[in-house]
């Protein structure tokens, strides 16, 4: 009976031995070979040194990324950790990559960047421009505190920074969003007295302020849609800007990144680049122009810009304002569209008298292929407008 026991007891120890042995542990160089599977669809790759498993975890040591088209262009940013990686169905879920902070320090310019990881990634099972699902994929990219220095003095930093990316349950549309929060520069070190004069005059020595960016991609038709790409700053004034294209397809990405993979890999620079620009003239065809729109929100720049200009020609600012809505008008008349001459003279009229916004938008009837926009800037210039759907407007 105790033989019996015995041997029962080894059975079962051998066969938890067998189901923790290597053979059925985690593959940290499969891992890495399907996340750089679905990198080399964006043109790029991960080397490592050396990889190492422990349990759901994975650590990539000397890590480098480069173009995958040849080593011309290579960034070694140290060791990643992958923590919390699971197979999934062939390929993988990762629940967070981290990355060692940036250190980097040459002559009199210094860049740190610390708190850097990725969470939600996945490393699809077959990498394939055929599908948004065959390509790689992250819920957030985060990054702390980031800073530059010159000569020892700071002058940008940002106090966080967050991308985040959302798939659509049918998988159709990707949705993004990036946030960088505690904006800062400091302009007080500029050397060249006119330059420190004019940041003095429009009290631009500090800077501070949020960068927003959102929008969606439609896969299918490859329509993007940037619904904001603003820069807030206190003191100065918002710029906005959105536009929509499509054709921005998953084809379309293919192609290009052949194009620039071609480039990178062929030795003849001139060659490359007529090559090049004869690729990306033909990928352009396929683009359709849907909209755009560029706003800037004035929260004092303005009206300290025109006392310095007033200042620097010996004139008055109300002589200034006149001078501008003067000329403004006369500039547009060139290109012979007294619509949009009409309009732009009102809304500089406007906005000068009392700055508060001032937009410019392009919203056409319907979409308009990009061959039909280079064809009007090419023959009839003066035609753009009207193709577009320009307007100008102010204070609305």
């Amino acid at each position: 009976m105790r033989l019996e026991t015995t041997r029962n007891f080894l059975f079962a120890s051998a066969a938890v031995l067998a189901f923790a042995s290597p053979a059925f542990a985690l593959d940290g160089a499969d891992v890495l070979k399907k996340i750089n599977a679905a990198y080399r669809m964006q043109g790029a790759e991960i080397t490592a040194k050396s990889i190492a498993t422990n349990g759901d975890n994975v650590t990539l040591s000397g890590v480098i990324i480069g173009n995958a088209a040849g080593p011309a262009q290579q960034l070694p940013i140290g060791n990643i950790t992958l923590e919390g990686v699971e197979e999934n169905n062939g390929g993988y879920t990762i629940e967070k990559m981290g990355f060692e902070n940036v250190n980097y320090a040459k002559e009199k310019l210094a860049i740190t960047v610390d708190d850097i990881y990725m969470t939600g990634v996945v490393a699809p099972a077959e990498a394939t421009a055929n599908t948004i699902d065959g390509m790689l994929f992250y819920d957030e990219a985060h990054t702390g505190p980031a800073s530059i220095k010159i000569d020892g003095k700071e002058a940008f930093s940002i106090a966080e920074s967050n991308v985040t990316l959302t798939k659509s349950e049918d998988g159709g549309t990707l949705s993004f969003d990036l946030t960088a929060e505690g904006f800062k520069g400091d302009l007080s070190g500029a050397k060249d007295p006119k330059t420190k004069e004019a940041i003095d005059a429009l009290q631009l020595n500090s800077l501070s302020g949020v960068f927003t960016m959102s929008g969606s991609w439609e896969v299918a038709p490859g329509t993007i849609n940037v619904d904001q790409y603003a820069i807030d700053l206190e003191n100065v004034g918002r710029l906005d800007m959105s536009f929509s294209i499509s054709g921005y397809t998953l084809a379309f990405l293919k192609s290009m990144q052949d194009a620039v993979n071609a480039k990178e890999a062929n030795p003849n620079k001139e060659q490359a680049d007529q090559a090049f620009g004869l690729a990306m003239l033909g990928l352009m065809q396929q683009l359709t122009f849907n909209n755009a729109k560029i706003s800037f929100d004035d929260a004092g720049i303005t009206k300290r810009g025109i006392d310095y200009a007033a200042k620097e020609q010996n004139t008055t600012s109300e002589q200034l304002s006149q001078m501008i809505k003067g000329m403004a008008p006369l500039m547009v008349a060139q290109l012979n569209i007294p619509e949009l001459q009409n309009a732009v003279s009102a809304a500089v009229n406007t906005y000068v008298d009392d700055p508060k916004n001032f937009t410019i938008s392009a919203a056409p009837s319907k979409p308009v292929p990009f061959p039909m926009i280079m064809g009007a800037a090419m023959g009839a210039p003066n035609t753009i407008p009207s193709v577009l759907g320009v307007t100008v407007t102010a204070n609305q």
